[in-house]
């Protein structure tokens, strides 16, 4: 007799629907095939544990498991909870038509214990869209995966609590949870706040335009400036998550492990990864893929500080997905799409020993070694990077004009809103199309523009980039066209790094 039970496997963000077959037959010999991982394989292990203790018989035949399809390989222990029922099923120990339109995924300890897994929000999202009315999931899970809608989902503790409702579905009732009523709730404003900060007007200038128009930025200046402090409070200023932003965050939160609530992530993410990170921490992937710190900062910021302490490698990974805000993660045996649409902050010191151009303290760096510290940036990363701020020392004494986060916020918001308006995505997402239709010059303007290309050597891609940032700064503005102002600082804000670092 041949058994199927309806499972499911992460891939990239998403879920995949697995079935799995279970055949028990005469024979003495246990069997899994379809490109089962090394866990799967070890299920078995766990799977006659567990049905031990829970007072069931493993079956002393030969029992054959088909993971299907058979092309996908299959990592975790997501399959322990099916792989049992199936057997359950198989022998006679259970109904096998108990468990149609039900898709079922847990690890099992050797007691017999549900233990959570990772994606669940992902396999209720698939299991709703294949058209299944119920899930049966660990209880640790159970609310993550409530959040969908018309899914009947269902938290259990233990391999004999799934049994018992399996024979008596109407012993429980589904969790509920009322995830709009939450998401509102939760969204409090951030406690970092721009007025914290002593000075340092034209970098909290900077910001704001990097949030209100989704802008990657670089600082640039001595230890001691609050170059940390400023980049901590950036996610303070930017609109608050969309529903479906946060819906987005929290699926990969969850399939990585990290998500830290029952609910819908309510704040936008700050990731500030070590400068000792290698590649793969960073994009994403390993044997079993994951998402990396850019796929972390989705819809939110990734902030790099003392960038060029990074290695080569690592910073290169950057470029694409500061292109095409996804990261692709290709290998042998599998290929996964994690989104990466974040704002890139990053920031560091002058010179190896942080004082070159300070105005009381003394560089002790030679050219050389400041030109090399530098070029371990490259170009074509420089390129990517919209704004450019010099961050100078707070002369002691300094006066606070103490706006608070919240008021730059709102302009943010405002900036934002006739972005979506205009062109249904922020500024700097707009293509080249975009960028001729949206942020044409008149003649004065487009004749400083071209003459700053010509000055600075600029390139193809920087001409776009201050396209983008003029519309901006013309939207914080309320200014339906790009005025000459606009542009000018624009343009500056494009050239501090070059002017500042050239000497």
């Amino acid at each position: 007799m041949t058994v199927s039970v309806n499972s499911a496997a992460l891939s990239g963000i998403d879920a995949i629907l697995i079935t799995i077959e279970t055949r028990v037959c005469t024979g003495v010999s246990y069997f899994i095939v379809g490109l089962p991982g090394e866990a799967v394989k070890e299920s078995l292990f766990r799977v006659e544990s567990a049905l031990s203790s829970c007072g069931f018989d493993m079956p002393r035949q030969k029992i054959l498991i088909s993971l299907a399809p058979a092309g996908i390989r299959k990592e975790g222990a997501v399959f322990d909870l099916p792989i049992a029922l199936s057997i359950l099923a198989a022998s006679g120990q259970l109904q096998p038509e108990q468990m149609d339109g039900v898709l079922f995924t847990a690890e099992l300890s050797l007691s017999g214990k549900l233990r959570p897994v990772k994606g669940a929000l992902s396999v209720a999202i698939e299991a709703r869209k294949a058209g299944f009315k119920t899930l049966v999931i660990p209880k640790e899970n159970a609310d993550e995966a409530a959040m969908v809608k018309d899914l009947a989902v269902f938290g259990l503790a233990t391999l004999n609590g799934v049994v018992d409702f399996l024979r008596d579905p109407t012993s429980l009732v589904p969790t509920a949870i009322a995830t709009r009523e939450m998401f509102a709730q939760d969204q409090q404003l951030y406690n970092a706040d721009f007025a914290d900060v002593h000075g340092q007007e034209n970098v909290k200038r900077a910001l704001e335009i990097m949030a209100a128009g989704s802008h990657n930025g670089l600082m640039i200046g001595p230890p001691g400036t609050g170059k940390t402090m400023l980049a901590t409070r950036l996610p303070g200023i930017l609109p608050p998550l969309t529903l479906q932003e946060a819906l987005e965050t929290t699926r990969i939160y969850s399939v990585a492990g990290k998500l830290d609530c029952t609910g819908l992530m309510s704040h936008r993410p700050f990731r500030a990864p070590h400068h000792t990170a290698s590649d793969i921490s960073l994009v994403g992937g390993g044997s079993v893929p994951m998402p990396g710190e850019i796929s972390l900062a989705h819809n939110g910021v990734l902030f790099m500080d003392e960038l060029p302490e990074f290695k080569r490698r690592v910073l290169e990974v950057l470029r694409q997905p500061l292109e095409e805000r996804q990261v692709a993660i290709s290998r042998a045996n599998f290929s996964a799409n994690f989104p990466a649409n974040f704002i890139l902050l990053a920031a560091l010191n002058p010179c190896p020993c942080g004082y070159f151009r300070h105005p009381d303290r003394r560089c002790t760096c030679t050219a050389q070694a400041i030109r090399s510290y530098i070029s371990k940036i490259s170009g074509p990363l420089l390129d990517r990077i919209d704004l450019h701020i010099t961050v100078q020392p707070v002369q002691s004494g300094s006066k606070n004009m103490t706006e608070r986060s919240a008021a730059v916020r709102q302009r943010v918001i405002a900036a934002r809103a006739v972005q979506l308006k205009r062109a249904g995505i922020s500024n700097a997402q707009m293509n080249t199309a975009m960028v001729r239709q949206f942020c044409a010059l008149g003649k004065t303007e487009q004749e400083l523009l071209n003459q700053a290309m010509v000055q600075h050597k600029l390139s193809a891609r920087s001409y776009d980039r201050i396209l983008k940032m003029a519309r901006t700064i013309a939207d914080l503005a309320d200014s339906n066209s790009i005025d000459l102002a606009h542009l000018a600082e624009a343009i500056h804000l494009r050239q501090l790094d070059k002017d500042y670092l050239s000497k």
